[in-house]
């Protein structure tokens, strides 16, 4: 199916208009004009691009601007803009391949963060043994934020279980929770205080709920600096300038738009019917329907929602993307079809 314009709230399909709750823009600021206002001044200042090393003698304040607000956003020491969420997660994994003895993963993890000689976390649901022995060993388990499949952010309860022995690192990746959850959206980063942890590491894309093409990293000081010397890091072109400094000049309309999604999502709450085939959770912006042939049902009703399948995967992924911009009327209609298939069920 194809558009020619950004595909929002509604999309046009061979003339005809049709709701349209999927994508990843839960803040919906892509198409918002007061948010294009701020990056066409800042386009205006920065140009269209900067293909420069960030460690090249010269610096832009673009850059200083934008990442102090995006650190004091996700609450953490210091953060750094990279010009995606993939190559976040790959350089981080590059920075801790030297110092990290084992890596760790759950199943289900973005490749963004996948490293290529990481063991299993959870064996048919048992910690890896290896994670309990007596063996000194600097660890480091990788996972999303909010796991696919889950509308909830990962429980690290586990963590209780691992041997004194391991000195463990998180790397954590926010993509589908950065600007969402937390306080204020600052993620779920900052509400992970788990006493075993010694280093935590946040890596998300920003072209989500944040609406920006790039990426960020943000972590301790001492990390971020590493990450400044990585041969990667130096040897690639910075995010645009004018995006971050877009980030930093949206600080008001970032609150905004949160609250605007928190207001459809309560709506949601309030109307939605419980259903044990539909996963949902008034934080958080995605509906999984796990029922037959609803990305049909819902296209015959001129609904079209996420529906696609991962490399990895064998079945067709059916996601209901709620964003700020919906209004209570797109809302009225999905949750009628849905309460609807939970009578005819019932």
């Amino acid at each position: 199916m194809k558009v020619d314009k950004f595909p929002d709230r509604l999309i046009k399909v061979d003339n005809e208009k049709i709701l349209y709750f999927g994508g990843t823009a839960y803040l919906g600021l892509p198409p918002n004009k007061k948010f294009k206002k701020i990056l066409y001044k800042n386009i205006e200042r920065w140009g269209t691009a900067y293909g420069s090393s960030r460690n090249a003698n010269i610096k832009l304040t673009a850059y200083e601007k934008g990442e102090t607000f995006l650190a004091q956003f996700i609450q953490a020491e210091a953060a750094l803009t990279i010009s995606s969420g993939m190559l976040a997660g790959q350089i981080v994994l590059d920075s801790l391949t030297s110092d990290i003895d084992v890596f760790y993963h759950f199943s289900n993890n973005h490749v963004a963060i996948s490293n290529s000689n990481s063991l299993p976390l959870f064996t048919n649901g048992i910690l890896n043994p290896k994670l309990l022995d007596n063996k000194t060993e600097k660890i480091c388990i990788l996972t999303d934020a909010v796991p696919s499949n889950t509308v909830k952010p990962v429980t690290l309860s586990f963590l209780d279980k691992i041997s004194d022995y391991k000195e463990i690192t998180l790397v954590l990746d926010e993509s589908h929770s950065l600007g969402i959850l937390g306080e204020n959206g600052s993620g779920v980063y900052t509400s992970i205080k788990h006493p075993k942890i010694k280093r935590k590491v946040l890596v998300s894309s920003l072209g989500k709920a944040m609406g920006l093409s790039g990426g960020v990293i943000a972590s301790d000081c001492d990390f971020i600096n590493t990450i400044k010397s990585n041969d990667i890091f130096v040897s690639s072109a910075g995010m645009n300038p004018a995006f971050v400094s877009t980030l930093a000049d949206s600080e008001k309309l970032y609150q905004k738009q949160i609250k605007k999604l928190k207001r459809n999502l309560a709506y949601l709450k309030t109307n939605l019917l419980a259903n044990p085939n539909i996963l949902f959770d008034e934080n958080y912006p995605v509906i999984y329907p796990e029922m037959a042939n609803i990305n049909t049902i819902l296209a015959s009703k001129k609904i079209i929602i996420t529906n696609f399948k991962y490399a990895s995967e064998t079945d067709y992924l059916n996601r209901i993307i709620i964003t700020a911009n919906h209004k209570k009327k797109d809302l009225d209609k999905i949750i009628q079809i849905l309460n609807e298939y939970q009578s005819e069920i019932d």
